[in-house]
């Protein structure tokens, strides 16, 4: 697993080779020791314990065993896969195509009261037409040489959609312009996807905001992050989906999302942006 580039990941990766080196300082053992009875190079050893390296299933065993300390290896194991799922690379996800993800997300949506979304690059699942959706899922597949499952995954994802108008959700949702202008799609999805967005606008589950080109900066563009009531935040990277729960790091995403809102325009000057990026496709 590569290194995450948040930092929730890191401390919690950290945490639990602290945990490690305990073990091994209880019991006595030296590094060099240690790697002795687990039968590995001490590098190895050093590399778990800096936390350069995710110690696997068997690894932890192996450890727990060699310090006298078999009881507390389940434990461990259990914390080190919640580790490893606070950053997961989208072709480990996608390993056997999308749908699975798509299902697994409509999980997390139908649990959240309020989602609280900024995105840069393209619309959020829930607000996306299946035609819109198809596109750019053949384009992520086709960039992660990963098995196209777009028709199951676009179905899954446009069900997600139904939390738009089912009691109980809310969604507070920023968009770049450009999001508006990208031309993610062919003209004709695109001109179906931004009417969609103004169809959806009125909804009372609904706040849509658009922070212009123009707008004076108090927070620069980010990567798209998704606020799931104040519990988490789903950070999308080029190469990875990062899971942030450290109430220190969701307390930035939440600030900065508010300076992000007040850069927003909203009711008939967001209306106005999006009818001239129709217009603008022709």
């Amino acid at each position: 697993m590569s290194a995450s580039p948040s930092s929730s990941a890191q401390a919690a990766r950290e945490a639990l080779a602290v945990r490690l080196s305990h073990l091994r300082k209880d019991a006595g053992l030296s590094g060099k020791d240690l790697s002795a009875r687990c039968g590995w190079h001490p590098a190895k050893t050093t590399r778990i314990q800096k936390a350069d390296a995710p110690p696997s299933d068997a690894d932890i065993r192996a450890w727990c065993a060699a310090c006298g300390a078999d009881d507390q290896a389940d434990d461990l194991i259990a914390t080190a896969r919640a580790v490893d799922s606070m950053y997961l690379e989208w072709r480990r996800l996608h390993k056997d195509g999308m749908r699975k993800v798509q299902q697994s997300w409509n999980s997390l949506h139908e649990q959240t009261r309020v989602c609280r979304v900024y995105v840069s690059n393209v619309f959020p699942g829930f607000f996306q037409t299946p035609a819109f959706a198809t596109a750019l899922m053949e384009q992520i597949t086709r960039f992660q040489g990963t098995p196209n499952d777009v028709t199951e995954a676009v179905a899954a994802r446009i069900a997600r959609s139904r939390f738009l108008y089912e009691g109980g959700h809310r969604y507070v949702v920023l968009l770049e312009e450009s999001v508006l202008r990208y031309r993610t799609a062919d003209p004709e999805a695109m001109r179906g996807q931004l009417r969609h967005l103004l169809a959806v606008m009125p909804l009372a589950s609904v706040s849509l905001g658009i922070i212009p080109f123009t707008a004076q900066r108090t927070v620069w563009p980010l990567e798209a992050f998704y606020l799931h009531d104040d519990t988490t935040a789903v950070v999308e990277t080029l190469t990875a989906e990062i899971k942030v729960k450290q109430p220190r790091e969701l307390a930035d995403y939440a600030r900065a999302f508010a300076g992000l809102t007040e850069m927003a325009v909203y009711g008939d000057a967001a209306r106005d942006r999006i009818t001239a990026a129709i217009d603008a496709l022709g």
